[in-house]
């Protein structure tokens, strides 16, 4: 044992390799090599309720909430043991979530139920449920917290954002959108929210002061998600454009034009940056993987195994993690990052 010691530590120190220890199956002590480049790899897979979707962290980075469409919960996550804490009923059919930057609410899209399930974090409780349209889809707060948008997908009925003075709890404003509306963006600085319309191919640019919409943006065929850098110059907007290749539309959110487009995997959901604007993070629902982009240069730099169905993707306020939810294994992939 000595002799494998001293090996170990002679390959740690030439090759930069770090030597894990894992029991075998005798209950001693094994040793695996794992690379220390920081390529983004999955740490752990957190089983969760049935059909994950949805996937928020808190600002503190302690928690993460996962809404489970099949339950009708949310999952709260201990993200420093990686165990499902509680499970939290909420309406019918939960399909987005998203966390107040105070950390002390959680807003819960119920597209069947056609309500928001306002959650306060210390209890755990839901103290609030908020009609809004039909079918709602994705949720997003303003960085000052006093706002929430809401897309409405609408189904049979006209689309719509629902917009929700966090302090009242109520509903302000009813913004016609573009057909289908799903997923929905702020800017870091609050001025304009992003909506991302999937029956038509665009992206409605609202301006959050008058709660108009100021521009519609051309992109890619069935576009789900969307997401801003932190430095609120571009948007990044997924498109299931085909079975066996999806895009990124990228938009320069001056001009409002899309500057490029990026090659990921099979049909993109959701889209996360981190929090220093360097990465872009990519689920690839019918791949079954995460498509990693490099902002810069706007290529794409890995692609990481997941679960089945790769929905949603959040990514801790330090950037060291990103979540992942696959909805066809319950669970939620943990992704290192650094």
């Amino acid at each position: 044992m000595a002799i494998i010691a001293a090996v170990a530590a002679l390959v740690a120190t030439v090759y930069g390799i770090a030597i894990t220890k894992l029991a075998d199956s005798h209950g001693g002590a094994r040793s695996t090599p794992v690379s220390a480049a920081t390529t983004p790899h999955v740490t752990a897979t957190i089983r969760v309720g049935r059909s994950p979707s949805g996937v928020a962290v808190a600002p503190d980075g302690v928690t993460a909430y996962v809404t489970n469409r099949a339950d009708n919960t949310v999952s709260v996550i201990d993200t420093a043991t990686g165990r499902v804490t509680a499970t939290i009923p909420v309406g019918v059919y939960p399909y987005d979530v998203a966390v107040t930057p105070n950390g002390m609410n959680v807003y819960v899209t119920n597209d069947y139920s056609n309500t928001v399930s306002v959650i306060d974090t210390a209890t755990g409780k839901v103290t609030a449920t908020i009609p809004v349209g039909n079918n709602a889809q994705r949720v997003a707060i303003t960085p000052n917290g006093a706002t929430a948008y809401v897309t409405n997908g609408g189904g049979s009925y006209a689309s719509s954002v629902s917009v929700i003075d966090t302090a009242s709890g109520r509903v302000t404003a009813t913004i016609p959108a573009g057909k289908a509306p799903s997923g929905v963006a702020i800017t870091p600085n609050g001025t304009t929210a992003y909506v991302v319309n999937v029956g038509d191919n665009t992206v409605s640019v609202i301006d959050t002061a008058s709660d108009r919409v100021a521009a519609n943006i051309p992109v890619g065929n069935s576009p789900e998600g969307v997401a801003v850098t932190p430095n609120g110059t571009t948007a990044y907007v997924t498109d299931n454009t085909a079975t066996f290749a999806g895009t990124v539309s990228v938009i320069d959110t001056a001009s409002g034009r899309v500057t490029a487009t990026i090659l990921v995997g099979s049909l993109p959901q959701d889209v996360a940056i981190t929090p220093n604007g360097a990465t872009a993070f990519v689920t690839d629902y019918d791949s079954n993987t995460v498509s990693v982009i490099d902002i810069a240069s706007g290529k794409l730099t890995a692609t990481i195994p997941v679960g089945n169905l790769p929905q949603d993707v959040a990514i801790t306020p330090n950037g060291t993690t990103a979540y992942v939810t696959n909805g066809d294994d319950n669970t939620v992939s943990a992704i290192a990052l650094k």
